[in-house]
């Protein structure tokens, strides 16, 4: 990639980081007091720090689940049927509802590159997708594929039918037998991981790097087939997964990472010579801390003022920085938590984010978003394009690295609320308040639910489908090329209809 001009001379005037990852201005110093304070210090200090954070409860709303995307690596968990490999629009999973699972119903799930995580009621928790790292907690290695008849031709599909095991929701298997309820999942490109309400994390999978297989714990496993306790993690409440690495967060506010750490995901520097340590978690100075989230190689963490903190991969500006001279280049790198001034007064309680984009959503529904432009992944029209846009060496519209209030709907005077966000490698979603679902972003795999398209989608266009019609979505995640809702039937007929006619007027 060239390096980015900018399109005019405006946007940050703090908060800049140069070619290095180092910030500039008045956010070096900020940062550098967050992160300045040591690994000893932390553990010296830990009983005196106060307690800032708490573990979740267990979600309790039931949810019907949706899917669609390309799945030709299992991941809809439409079961075998070679049919199943291409949804368009949103479809419910049958394998899901309440009578399919014996009068349990799914109340969360993660979504990672080629796979899925479910939580039910039940606290069984069930998984579906590619399987080649371990990563479903099962053995799939049983039901072979099986392979198109030469003289069938009711389908025109020519790999044949998916592996039955992985591709139809299955229970993880070797969870431990406790009392304890998970609260949280999370999900990465090889590895998955759950939280238990005492604070405890198991996981199994493995991390990858550039080179390929890295491991899953030190250098002494390389890949864990089964859920396994990650004695390093007491106390945690939430969860972060990106590509190849994890966030944790604990009770006092304290951030561990662990896994692949070459764009510095981790927060700090991975020596080739240690490079196994980056398997083990360890926290890395960045404490009073009351959230974080993750994309593939870029972190956030919000404190418990409500500053927001960037690290790793920027060279798109997903971190929302630009270095010193207000340009962008190939590589860039933030190498430690860094102040994002434009997000720390507005209030930001959700963070998601794909392989080179961002979004942010506001206590009051807002959302932001920030990144890479040219496969639209960040919902602005190229005529409501910001004066902070990058522009490429031929004049093409490359990166949007300044947070950018989106708009849904043909109205611009009309403000829609949001309560959830979510992306996938180059999509995005945002579902109001009212439980509609808006999609944009890169269309060739039909994971942003709309149906075929001829191009990508360039702004927040709503899901419109009989499948969803009465739904109330209430989460949203996405892979690499499918997505998964989860929302629960409007039995008012009356309310549903009235929703439907105040989107068709917001939308024109």
């Amino acid at each position: 990639m060239v390096a980015l001009k900018r399109k005019q001379e405006n946007g940050f005037s703090n908060g800049h980081s140069n070619g290095n990852g180092k910030a500039v201005n008045g956010d070096s110093k900020r940062a550098k007091k967050v992160v300045s304070a040591s690994s000893s210090f932390i553990l010296h200090s830990y009983s005196k720090l106060p307690d800032i954070n708490s573990i979740p409860k267990t979600k309790t709303t039931p949810l019907d689940i949706f899917v669609w995307g390309t799945g030709s690596m299992c991941e809809l968990g439409l079961g075998p049927d070679a049919k199943t490999k291409e949804v368009k629009r949103p479809r419910l999973n049958p394998y899901l509802t309440k009578e399919a699972l014996g009068g349990a119903s799914i109340v969360d799930f993660a979504v990672g590159g080629m796979h899925t995580l479910l939580l039910d009621s039940d606290n069984r928790l069930w998984s579906w997708g590619t399987n080649d790292s371990g990563v479903l907690g099962r053995d799939t290695s049983k039901v072979a594929e099986k392979l198109k008849n030469a003289d069938d031709d009711s389908s025109d599909d020519e790999d044949g039918d998916l592996n039955e095991a992985e591709s139809t929701p299955g229970l993880v298997e070797n969870l431990p037998k406790t009392d304890n309820k998970i609260v949280q999942l999370a999900a990465t490109d090889n590895l998955s991981a759950v939280l238990y309400d005492n604070g405890d994390v198991y996981a199994w999978g493995c991390f990858r790097c550039n080179e390929g297989l890295l491991g899953f714990l030190k250098d002494e496993i390389k890949l864990q087939s089964t859920p396994l306790k990650i004695d390093q993690l007491k106390n945690i409440t939430q969860l972060a997964g990106g590509k190849d690495h994890l966030l944790a967060l604990d009770i006092k506010g304290i951030v561990y990472a662990w896994g692949n750490g070459q764009q510095f995901q981790l927060g700090r520097r991975i020596m080739e010579r240690h490079r196994y340590r980056s398997l083990e978690p360890q926290q890395f100075g960045l404490y009073n801390i009351k959230y974080i989230a993750t994309g593939d190689f870029h972190c956030f963490a919000i404190d418990n003022e409500g500053k927001v903190y960037a690290w790793g991969l920027n060279q798109f500006g997903q971190c929302a920085f630009t270095d010193s001279e207000g340009n962008l280049e190939d590589g860039s790198l933030i190498t430690k938590p860094t102040i994002i001034e434009s997000l720390s007064n507005k209030k930001i309680v959700s963070i998601e984010a794909g392989e080179h984009h961002t979004l942010a959503l506001t206590e009051s529904g807002d959302v932001y978003a920030w990144g890479r432009y040219d496969m639209k992944e960040v919902g602005i029209a190229k005529e409501d394009l910001p004066e902070s846009t990058f522009k490429d060496a031929h004049g093409n519209a490359r990166s949007i690295p300044v947070p950018t209030k989106l708009h849904f709907g043909k109205k611009s005077s009309t403000e829609v609320e949001c309560k959830a966000i979510g992306c996938g490698s180059h999509h995005s979603f945002a579902v109001t308040k009212d439980g509609f679902i808006y999609a944009w972003g890169f269309g060739d795999t039909y994971a942003p639910g709309l149906g075929p398209l001829e191009e990508d989608v360039e702004k927040p266009t709503r899901i419109v489908n009989t499948a969803t019609k009465y739904y109330d979505i209430q989460l949203i995640g996405a892979g690499g090329q499918f997505s998964v809702a989860g929302g629960s039937k409007i039995e008012d007929e009356d309310a549903a209809e009235d929703r439907i006619d105040k989107y068709e007027e917001i939308d024109g």
